[in-house]
């Protein structure tokens, strides 16, 4: 039989039809390789034969984490079309913007979200909408007998996903995610965290998200391993799960490690199958890794982008205090330098802009030429990131080039937010900037100068941004100033703000 070298699920379905692969928590829904695959081909000769979807084609994805949505992934590879994860927490504003670029075909939404959907703009151009939970019945109804879905032909370069970033000019920009993006990936996830089939980890990071897809969901079940589908991040039920289902690998950023290290499960739970946590976007403070070592679980920090892995580099466990703060060493198959400007690298702790060559560097960004050539150089990702590398080789992040900032692992922009607030016509001039916050980590910060004559209160500012900005994008905090700091050059002084 033919198959396709990208269907990683069928070939588990052949190699181990009665491995347990998938389950999801809420529902007490669990699939062996097996019958996950045969689900998955009825959903795709469903889109195909039923709702015309074809190779290229967009399915946007407007839902939180179920097994519907797994399902539709694991559909697309086998059909061609290319799979839009949307955040379920932008607004329809943000959303029409999302949908113009992609121009998907097919928008899904969760019912939860009809309300925000009945809002959007965009879908008279979208041939068709359903909710996913319409999608249910191929989760558990018996499968009748259909036509063998045909096997597409292998293609490493073709599209399997678009993942939106927010971006640096206040545009988001959707990554081009590839089959071969993903292969690599999970290779140097393997080869990095040692992963097996017989390997179990909980899923509760956003699809929207990179990290929900790539930093250990894919590369699990491309090694045959299993996964425990959350709907979102609990830490309570997190902590027996790992205990309950023995689990082997912890995946978080420093908030949520936080959260799960303050439950009052923590100290009691039997951690002892977790071979380590895997921790990435941003710096974990040393007492949180010391509270986890006394626990007996091992941190390994990591640092990756949607554009690039996002599994770049890695940290070994050993080095965790001796190395703190640092991202250690690019990953098996990614080679990176660091660029003082576009034809010199930078010495020994000279400070200058990460650049990643590899095969889990993005083709480049849908519909965005220009920015895809600003991006990348002869095969080389410029990251944005400003980092420098050791005497001993060991690489820190420094800075975000682009004064973008991290709140609870969402990556915030503060050209997005500053354009939106721009909107409001009492505003003459705004800068947002990343504050530290205890909970999140950072959270935004809008220094605001007001036209003559007008009003504005802290609490108007946040008003302003409800339901037109997701959370995590709006300021924490409003201050009010008489005027911006700026350089000689009459650019903003973000330096002297912070």
């Amino acid at each position: 039989m033919q198959i396709n070298e990208t269907d990683w699920l069928k070939k588990w379905a052949e190699y181990s039809p009665q491995k347990f692969a998938l389950r999801e928590y809420h529902r007490n829904l669990e699939w062996t390789y097996f019958d996950f695959n045969q689900r998955v081909e009825a959903l795709a000769l469903h889109l195909s034969q039923n709702l015309g979807l074809k190779k290229g084609d967009r399915i946007a994805v407007y839902s939180q984490n179920r097994a519907e949505y797994v399902f539709l992934f694991f559909a697309c590879v086998k059909l061609g079309t290319i799979i839009v994860p949307l955040n379920f927490r932008l607004m329809p504003r943000e959303l029409d913007i999302l949908l113009s670029d992609a121009t998907p075909k097919l928008f899904i939404f969760e019912e939860e979200f009809a309300s925000k959907v009945e809002q959007l703009k965009s879908l008279n151009k979208v041939d068709s909408k359903i909710a996913i939970e319409s999608l249910s019945p191929f989760l558990t109804d018996p499968l009748s007998e259909t036509s063998p879905l045909p096997c597409l032909p292998a293609d490493e370069n073709a599209a399997v996903m678009i993942l939106y970033t927010a971006g640096t000019t206040g545009l988001s920009k959707g990554a081009i995610i590839t089959h071969k993006m993903l292969f690599w990936n999970s290779i140097n996830t393997e080869l990095r965290l040692n992963i097996t089939s017989a390997d179990h980890s909980q899923g509760y990071a956003p699809f929207f998200h990179t990290g929900g897809w790539n930093v250990l969901f894919l590369p699990f079940i491309h090694h045959g391993a299993s996964h425990t589908l959350l709907t979102g991040f609990d830490t309570d039920l997190i902590l027996e799960l790992l205990e309950k289902e023995r689990s082997t690998i912890i995946f978080g950023v420093p908030t949520m490690m936080q959260m799960l290290s303050e439950s009052p499960l923590f100290e009691k739970a039997d951690l002892s199958s977790v071979r380590y946590a895997i921790v990435g976007g941003a710096p974990m403070p040393i007492p949180l890794i010391n509270k986890w070592h006394e626990k007996g679980i091992m941190i390994r920090q990591g640092y990756g982008l949607t554009e690039v892995g996002p599994n770049c580099f890695s940290l070994h466990q050993g080095d965790a205090i001796r190395k703190q703060g640092s991202i250690g060493f690019p990953n098996f198959y990614i080679q990176a330098k660091i660029m003082a400007d576009q034809s010199r690298e930078c010495a020994t702790d000279e400070v200058g802009e990460l650049w990643m060559k590899s095969p889990v560097v993005t083709p480049g960004y849908w519909n965005k030429a220009e920015a895809t050539k600003a991006a990348i150089t002869d095969d080389w990702f410029h990251t944005g990131d400003m980092v420098r590398r050791d005497e001993e080789g060991y690489y820190y992040v420094v800075d975000r080039k682009k004064n973008m900032f991290i709140s609870g692992g969402e990556n915030v922009y503060p050209a997005e937010v500053e354009s939106f607030l721009y909107t409001n016509s009492a505003i003459k001039e705004v800068v947002v900037i990343g504050v530290e916050d205890e909970k999140w980590g950072e959270v935004g910060k809008a220094v605001i100068v007001l036209h003559a004559g007008k009003k504005l209160s802290e609490m108007d500012v946040l008003q302003f941004c409800a339901g037109k900005l997701a959370k995590y994008k709006t300021p924490k905090y409003v201050e009010f100033v008489v005027e911006i700091p700026k350089n000689e050059a009459g650019k903003v002084n973000r330096k002297l703000i912070k």
